[in-house]
């Protein structure tokens, strides 16, 4: 269960840019009135879809087809990401790809672009991915995942790609959630644009080193308006969890799964620590304690002092007991 925050008075709303600003409030120059309100379940919202699970996967690098099925299925996640250009045309004769043994009534697929190097190239894989979705009965998905790699030595995003393919993108109509540097203005013109989240990485693609960029990552969560998503860096579960505690809305990760000695036992830890994650930043973290430790190292020198002067004192006394 969490808790949602609706206004009650009339507010003109400021651009994402413009809050960093004149401060992290949506709005600017009125008063505002929050009025609580409880949901029964804490979902992930992103355009006009609602998931229950805030774990995305991949599904590539899995060593055979079955290691991907099983992962999809205990990792419990809704959300699946396929990359368009290793799929076939007509997947109704698909002999390649797992994508027919899944169940497609329960997950929902996230075309993604990668390999695309330049704007055009993703836009063009975008619109691909929607006909992909429609052969699976989702003709109302429009979600794509946008990645924009000229960089083909770190495959490290494009960022005026990127900005380009998102602003053509959205006007078209498409939820487009962008793959991105944890660079905060980046993801607020993003947000500006109409992007329905912003998915800055956490280290290098397929790295799995983690969570390098925390400082970025912390910015880019305190002042989105818009589902954060840390895609890509993750190798471990407690990183999963550490991003979530962060304040992120949800973690997609792929190799951390794959490359694992079993994958699928490691989806179903991936998915714990997401839960785990979620439900600790929800439940509020205790503050740090500084008092308790400025007294600590304050008592250690009284008895330093206190030491001292016994050692002193008592040897002053047996010099005037010699004399």
């Amino acid at each position: 269960m969490t808790s949602t925050y609706i206004l009650s008075s009339s507010v003109v709303e400021q651009s994402a840019v413009n809050r960093l600003v004149v401060g992290s409030s949506p709005t600017w120059g009125v008063f505002i009135k929050y009025s609580k309100i409880m949901e029964d379940f804490d979902t992930l919202k992103i355009g006009n879809k609602s998931f229950n699970s805030r774990l995305m996967l991949g599904t590539g690098k899995y060593r055979t087809v079955t290691n991907a099925v099983e992962s999809i299925e205990k990792s419990n996640c809704e959300i699946v990401t396929v990359s368009i250009r290793r799929l076939p045309t007509n997947l109704q004769n698909d002999t390649t790809s797992f994508l027919n043994r899944l169940d497609w009534k329960n997950l929902w697929l996230l075309p993604n672009t990668a390999g695309s190097q330049t704007a055009e190239e993703a836009i063009r894989m975008a619109f691909l991915g929607h006909e992909l979705a429609c052969q699976i009965r989702q003709e109302d998905n429009f979600f794509v995942k946008l990645e924009v790699i000229s960089d083909p030595k770190y495959l490290l995003p494009d960022p005026i790609g990127t900005l380009k393919a998102a602003e053509f993108l959205v006007k078209k109509g498409f939820t487009v959630l962008p793959y991105i540097n944890a660079d905060p203005m980046l993801a607020l013109h993003l947000e500006d644009l109409g992007c329905a989240t912003v998915m800055p990485l956490g280290s290098p693609i397929g790295s799995g080193q983690g969570l390098n960029n925390l400082a970025n990552i912390k910015i880019i969560i305190e002042n989105a308006t818009v589902p954060v998503v840390v895609d890509a860096g993750i190798g471990t579960p407690s990183e999963a969890a550490q991003a979530m505690e962060l304040g992120a809305d949800a973690v997609l990760l792929n190799t951390a799964v794959a490359q694992s000695t079993h994958p699928s036992q490691m989806a179903h830890a991936m998915n714990l620590a997401v839960q785990a994650g979620r439900t600790a930043y929800l439940a509020g973290r205790m503050e740090k304690n500084t008092t308790q430790m400025q007294v600590h190292h304050w008592s250690k020198l009284v008895n330093y002092f206190r030491y001292h002067f016994k050692i002193k004192y008592k040897y002053h006394l047996l010099y005037i007991e010699s004399n």
